[in-house]
């Protein structure tokens, strides 16, 4: 059996390949370059894929997006826009997971995998539509159309809170402490940005040692 994966190089994808790897699927790795100022995690994706053994793990260019969305729109790719803190529409970027799941169905069907797997989980749903249960089921009905196949989408953590992930990841052995969370580049965490705040505090409430550096 096969299991393509999409790897952010965050908490929740790492995770999400580890449930693949768990239910004997040989996992097949993507992650993508889209212009994200947080370069960092695509170096940690690649150290999570060969920690995972995954049979193959490519890097997708699409670098083009920062130019298609534009200046002004997501500070996940415009550095003139300030990191919020806390959650704020300027943190999304519109239909990523669309995007990256598109690629992956036409990859997937090469190579004649069974299952697409990413890691959207239950407290993004409830700020990033393409996070949401009705999208996860309508994709996958429509990869699974437009390839004539019987490839699904599965999204394990759908209804998983940030700290249950963290439960998981630390039962299956996950190395945790490969995975990029922060929204920033650089050495270590920043510790200020929302995403940073989500982390501390999941790993916190999860009763897990956070293998993390903060810069704060």
């Amino acid at each position: 059996m096969k299991a393509v994966c999409l790897l952010s190089g965050g908490l929740d994808s790492a995770v999400a390949a580890a449930i693949a790897k768990n239910e004997g699927y040989e996992i097949y790795c993507l992650s993508f370059n889209y212009g994200q100022i947080a370069a960092k995690e695509i170096e940690c994706a690649r150290s999570i894929a060969r920690a995972l053994g995954a049979r193959e793990h490519r890097i997708i260019d699409v670098s083009f997006l920062k130019d298609l969305y534009g200046s002004g729109v997501t500070a996940l790719l415009d550095k003139n826009m300030p990191m919020p803190e806390r959650f704020e529409q300027s943190v999304i970027v519109p239909f990523r997971n669309g995007i990256f799941i598109s690629i992956a169905a036409g990859y997937a069907a090469i190579i004649g995998a069974d299952v697409i797997f990413y890691g959207a989980q239950g407290d993004d749903a409830k700020f990033y539509p393409d996070c949401r249960q009705n999208f996860v089921s309508a994709i996958s009905q429509a990869v699974s159309s437009g390839t004539e196949s019987k490839l699904t989408l599965r999204n394990p953590l759908g209804d998983k809170t940030k700290t249950e992930v963290i439960k998981i990841g630390a039962e299956l052995g996950v190395p945790l402490e490969l995975t990029w969370s922060c929204y920033l580049d650089g050495d270590v965490h920043c510790g200020r940005c929302e995403s940073c705040r989500n982390r501390k505090r999941a790993f916190e409430e999860a009763g897990v040692k956070d293998p993390t550096t903060y810069a704060e």
